[in-house]
C-alpha cells in the first residue's frame, strides 16, 4: 500500500491547482485521475476572471496564461454585457483560454513541484480513521493518506461514497454548446438574441472559432443524448433561423441549469472542492474561477494542518468561507437562466436590468460579482480591508503579489513599526515580515498589513493609529496556529 500526505482526486483546474499549493508547501501528493490521457481535444471552459489570474499571479503563474489566452474586456450578466474597464485590478479583462491549456500548465507546475499524478486511476473507495484516509482504486491497490479530497467533478465518486448530501434545484431548461468553425459568422464578437423557440448566443474565441450555445426550456426529446453537430444545427436553426455555415466541432456538450451544492465541504479527513462541491448553469463562466479560488483558499489550510502547525479546526474555516460564495453564485446563476427565457414578463425585466447596467455603481456590483472581485471572509473586526482581497500594491521595490509567491503569509510592515518584530517572531517559520514603502501614488492608508497566503486580510493598522498587536496575536493565531516551530494538533 501505497503511503502519501495528501491524495486528490481528479486532474482538473481544481485539483491540479490545488496540487500546485500543496507541492509549494512541501506537502507529498498524490493526484488520482481516471482518464487515461490529458484533455487535448475539449475546448472547455473558456475564460480566467480577474480574482483568478490575481492568484495565479500571487504564484508567479500568470505570464505562461497570458501567452495562451486572449483578453477580452466585457463579460456578461445573461447575455447583459458588462464592461471591466475600470475595474481595479492590474487586469481588467476576462482571459479567453481553454481549459486543456489550464490543466497542461497547471499539470506542469505540479511536476515541478515534486507531485504526483497517476493516470487511469479510478478511485471506487475509501475508509478513514482518525488518523487518516484508506483509498481504494479499481485496480485494487489501496493508498494511505492523511486527508483525501475529491476535486472528481459534478458526478463525484467520493462525494457519493462519504455520503455528502448534494441538494439544489433540478433543470428547467436544456442548453447546448459546440466550440465551432462559421463559414458566414455574425458581425458582432458578442451576438445573442431570444426568440419564439428559445435563445441563443455566439461568441468569438479566436480568428477562426465561434462558441454557440442555444437554451430551450420547452421539453426537448432526447435530452440526455449525446450532442451531434447536427443536433446542434437542427437546434440553431429552430431558435435563429440560420446555422451560420457551422462546420468542423471542436467540443460538443448539452448541459441544463440544475443548481446542487454540497451541504458540508469537510467530513473528517475527506474535503470536497470545484464541482464537486458546487453545480451550476455555466452562466458567466464562473465554474472554473470558482474551483480554482476554492483550491487557493483550502492549499495553505491544509498544508498547514498536515505539518501539524495548525489544529484540524483550521480546514472548517474553508467551508465556512468558501461554502457562501458558491451559494451565491448558484443563485445568480439562476437569476440569470431566469432572464434567459424569452416571454414579454421575462423581455421587460431584460430591458430594464440592461438600463440599470449602464449605471456604474449597478454594473460594478454584477461584475464584481462575476469576476469574484468582490469576496470578503468574515473575519474579526471591522476595518473595510478586513476579509478582502489584498491590492497588489506598486512598491518602490517590486510590488505586493511578488511577496505571496512563496504562498506564506505577509506581514507588510510600511510604516515603519520596530513592534512588530517582537510579535512575529514566534510564526517565523510561517510568516515573512516584509518592510517596504508603497511607490509614488500607491498608498493603502495603512502602516501594516498582515496577508494570508491566498492574498486576502487578516489585520490591519491604519496609518498613524497605534497598533493593536494583541490583535495581530489573535490573528496570527486564528490563521497559522500557535506560535513557536511546531504546536502540533490532532485532527
Amino acid at each position: 500500500m501505497t503511503d502519501t500526505q495528501v491524495v486528490i482526486a481528479g486532474a482538473g483546474p481544481t485539483g491540479l491547482m490545488l496540487a500546485c499549493e500543496l507541492g509549494l508547501a512541501g506537502i507529498d501528493v498524490l493526484v488520482l485521475e481516471r482518464a487515461a490521457e490529458p484533455r487535448t481535444v475539449e475546448s472547455r471552459a473558456g475564460a480566467l476572471h480577474i480574482r483568478t489570474m490575481e492568484v495565479l499571479d500571487q504564484r508567479g503563474l500568470l505570464d505562461g496564461f497570458l501567452e495562451r489566452g486572449r483578453p477580452r474586456q466585457e463579460v456578461h450578466f445573461s447575455g447583459l454585457g458588462l464592461d471591466l474597464s475600470d475595474m481595479a485590478t492590474r487586469y481588467p479583462y476576462a482571459l479567453l483560454i481553454l481549459q486543456a491549456e489550464v490543466e497542461r500548465l497547471l499539470e506542469e507546475r505540479a511536476a515541478q513541484l515534486g507531485v504526483r499524478l497517476s493516470r487511469d486511476a479510478e478511485v471506487t473507495g475509501f475508509t478513514q480513521d482518525e488518523t487518516g484516509a484508506t483509498v481504494e482504486l479499481a485496480d485494487g491497490s489501496r493508498v494511505r493518506a492523511d486527508y483525501l479530497v475529491g476535486c472528481d467533478g459534478g458526478r463525484s465518486t467520493v462525494r457519493a461514497l462519504a455520503g455528502i448530501a448534494f441538494p439544489g434545484t433540478p433543470a428547467t431548461m436544456t442548453a447546448m454548446l459546440g466550440d465551432v468553425e462559421l463559414a458566414e459568422p455574425p458581425a458582432a464578437d458578442i451576438f445573442q438574441e431570444g426568440r419564439e423557440h428559445g435563445r441563443f448566443s455566439v461568441l468569438s474565441y479566436g480568428p477562426d472559432w465561434y462558441r454557440v450555445l442555444t437554451n430551450e426550456f420547452d421539453h426537448v426529446a432526447g435530452r440526455d443524448e449525446p450532442v451531434t453537430l447536427e443536433t446542434l444545427r437542427k437546434t440553431l436553426l429552430k431558435i435563429a433561423g440560420t446555422d451560420y455555415g457551422m462546420h468542423s466541432p471542436r467540443w460538443l456538450s448539452r448541459h441544463g441549469d440544475a443548481a446542487r451544492q454540497a451541504d458540508r465541504y469537510r467530513l473528517g479527513r475527506v474535503l470536497l472542492a470545484g464541482d464537486a462541491a458546487h453545480i451550476h448553469f455555466p452562466a458567466g463562466g464562473q465554474g472554473l474561477n470558482t474551483g480554482v479560488q476554492d483550491a487557493v483558499n483550502l492549499g495553505w489550510k491544509l498544508a498547514a494542518v498536515v505539518r501539524g502547525q495548525a489544529p484540524a479546526l483550521l480546514l472548517d474555516t474553508y467551508q465556512a468561507e468558501r461554502h457562501p460564495v458558491a451559494a451565491r453564485v448558484l443563485q445568480n446563476t439562476r437569476a440569470q437562466t431566469a432572464l434567459w427565457r424569452v416571454d414579454d414578463h421575462t423581455s421587460a425585466l431584460r430591458e430594464v436590468l440592461g438600463d440599470l447596467i449602464g449605471i456604474d455603481e449597478v454594473r460594478l456590483r454584477l461584475a464584481g460579482m462575476i469576476t469574484a472581485t468582490d469576496i470578503r471572509y468574515p473575519m474579526a473586526g471591522t476595518d473595510d480591508l478586513l476579509g478582502m482581497r489584498m491590492p497588489d500594491l506598486d512598491l518602490e521595490h517590486g510590488r505586493v503579489y511578488e511577496l505571496l509567491h512563496r504562498a506564506r503569509a505577509v506581514l507588510l510592515d510600511l510604516g515603519g513599526l520596530p513592534p512588530l518584530d517582537a510579535v512575529v517572531i514566534g510564526w517565523a517559520d510561517r510568516v515573512d515580515l516584509v518592510r517596504a514603502h508603497p511607490a509614488k501614488g500607491s498608498g493603502l492608508g495603512a502602516d501594516a498589513v498582515l496577508i494570508r497566503p491566498d492574498g486576502h486580510v487578516a489585520w490591519v493598522t491604519r496609518a498613524g493609529e497605534q497598533p493593536d498587536l494583541d490583535a495581530l496575536r489573535t490573528a496570527l493565531t486564528t490563521w497559522l496556529g500557535p506560535a513557536g516551530p511546531h504546536g502540533a494538533h490532532d485532527g
